[in-house]
Formats: C-alpha cells, structure tokens, sequence
C-alpha cells in the first residue's frame, strides 16, 4: 500500500486544543464487528460495550516535563525535549537551534540548570546534567510537552490534564491518548462490572508524531521505543482468552506492546525496544478490541487501526467522524473498534 492510501481532508478547527471540561465528556464512535454502519455514542457509554469477563489492557507510562527552553552561552536560544533517560544525569534529547550545538557546548537552561551536549547518537544529542539528576531538572526547569498540532504554549491544566489517572511509570514525551478518557468513577464502575484491568508501559517517543516520508509502506523504518509486558500480564491475557473473555488494549500503544510480546505467537513477557509496524495484512494475536483516539492522516497509527478494522471500514469511519464534527487528536474524542470476525 502508499503512503497517500491514507490520507484524509481534516479541517483545522476539529483539531481539539483543550481537552473537555471533565475526562468522561468526549463523544465514542462505536465500529462494530459486523458489517453495520459506525455509530454515534459518548464515553459514557463504553460500559455497555464491554461484558463481565473482558480484559482492559492501560499503558501505564507517565509523561516527562520533557521539553526544555535555554540558551547557549553564546546567547542563541534553545528548545530541547528529552527523548529518553539513559542514567540519572545522562539522556538523549531532540534540540532545536539556529546552529546545532557542538560536543563540549553549554546550554543554560530558563528555570535554573545546566546541560553539557557530549556528542551525537543518530539524529540525537547526548546530554549530561552533571552532578543533578536529569529527572529532577525536568521537574524543575521542564514543560509539558505537548503535541506540535495543539498551537499554544502548555498551561496548568495540562499537568493534570495530559497524564492518565493511572500514569506511574515516568518515561514518555506524548501520553497514551485513549486512556485520557478515564477518571476514577469509571474505573470503579468498571471494576464493580467485572472487568478486568492489567497494565503494559511503553514510553510513548517523539517518534510517534513523525511522518510517514517514503511512499510505499514497506520502505518506512518505524522509531523506536521502551516497551515492558510482565508474566503476570500474560497470565491474564491467557487466562481471558480460556475463560471466552476479550483483551481490550486501551491505545495503540497497548496494542503495540501486546503484540510485541506475541510476535512467536504466544504472549511472553517482553522487555525492551520494539519497532513493531502494524499494517493492514497484519494477523494480530493478543488483542480483540480496541479503545483509541483519531489519528493523523498518513501516520503509523492511522495504518494501524487500519489494519485492525479494515482498511475501507476505518477510512469511511474517519470520513463519517469528520462530518459528525467529533474532536481529533490527543484531547479529542475516541472509538471503540471491535475486531472483524473474519480477521
């Protein structure tokens, strides 16, 4: 497939900039698994979609106050967001400026602190926060970094805001979006249901906003990020599926971790990076249902829910969301997507 297979027409003001003014109000495009039409709900609804038994898989990372404003000694500005903690004072940072930083350089960072660039890993800086921990100066000098298509600058509510409820792995620079949605009365309404809950982390990258540049799909090289699926998450996995219950990843990002640690063919605990690609052909595992948001046209993730619904079944569907008017992006609405039968 191309590249341009995936693109759909978005008007700008459906891009949502705030979130909601509670977690539970955004609206739920409902695709079943037969053949009928998509349907209109709101998140409220997700319990009578789910049944005694089922599996909610959460991703459980937290995002970082990863982006960074400073200078050079020099005086030339600087924008930093710190894709990953390496060791308590050494990380790997995208940086932004007029002329990159050498090996040695300085960058004297807005709300105190200092980062030293060491050198160069592909198209990364490795940096170093000296004698403070790189997590504790991103507490301190930090920001919320928020995704490029919500133009303006991070506020107070999204400290809140932009994490899950359940975050608690710190380690991501853009949130798992689907789980946004859940507040605590949720949860507990669902527990009081029967459903069953179990969390993955993968540390969501800058990489997830990358475009897809080549034309062919095969030819794209996926970014890489954290992943963990523990032993006791398989259980459950494996105990769901024996008892008839479905696996419901909440995001992509749960999906990607489950299929990740089912690439042999049965789940197993996975530790590490993974570069999984999910295309439609793809011959999923571990999952049954899928909870998420709206993606970007022509992204990896637009390509993976493809795969899971159906490429002309999902296609309608973001056409059918644009001209409801649903809110797109990290704080808008969400679907739910039960897996094709015959798939």
């Amino acid at each position: 497939m191309q590249r341009s297979d995936f693109h759909y027409d978005l008007p700008e003001e459906l891009i949502a900039q705030f979130p909601t003014g509670n977690r539970r109000d955004s609206r739920l495009l409902h695709l079943p698994a037969g053949d009928a039409s998509p349907m209109d709900r709101l998140f409220v609804d997700l319990p009578s979609l789910l049944n005694p038994g089922d599996l909610l898989v959460f991703n459980d990372t937290r995002v970082m106050r990863a982006r960074l404003f400073g200078a050079k000694e020099s005086g030339g500005k600087v924008e930093l967001l710190i894709e990953r903690v390496l060791e308590p004072n050494r990380g790997l940072a995208h940086i932004r400026a007029s002329k990159s930083p050498r090996a040695g350089s300085r960058i004297l960072l807005e709300g105190g602190g200092v980062l030293e660039i060491l050198g160069r890993q592909d198209d990364l800086f490795i940096i170093s926060s000296g004698d403070v921990e790189l997590p504790d100066l991103m507490r301190q000098a930090g920001h919320i970094p928020l995704p490029p298509y919500i133009s303006r600058a991070d506020q107070a509510i999204d400290e809140e805001r932009y994490q899950t409820v359940y975050s608690r792995q710190e380690g991501a620079v853009a949130a798992p979006t689907a789980g946004l949605h859940f507040d605590q009365a949720m949860l507990a309404r669902l527990d009081a249901m029967g459903i069953q809950r179990a969390c993955v982390t993968l540390h969501v990258g800058a990489g997830t906003f990358r475009p897809v540049r080549v034309d062919r799909l095969e030819d794209h090289v996926m970014h890489s990020e954290y992943a963990e699926v523990s032993e006791a998450v398989c259980n459950q996995v494996r105990a769901t599926r024996e008892r008839g219950g479905r696996v419901v990843a909440v995001g992509t990002t749960s999906v990607r971790s489950l299929e990740s640690a089912s690439r042999n063919g049965a789940i197993e605990p996975f530790r590490g990076d993974t570069r999984l690609f999910i295309t439609p052909g793809y011959r999923f595992r571990s999952v049954d249902a899928l909870l998420t948001n709206f993606h970007l046209p022509e992204s990896t993730l637009l390509m993976l829910v493809a795969a899971f619904s159906g490429y002309e079944r999902i296609m309608a569907a973001y056409r059918h969301a644009v001209d409801q008017r649903y809110r797109f992006f990290s704080y808008g609405d969400a679907m739910f997507l039960e897996r094709p039968e015959d798939s």
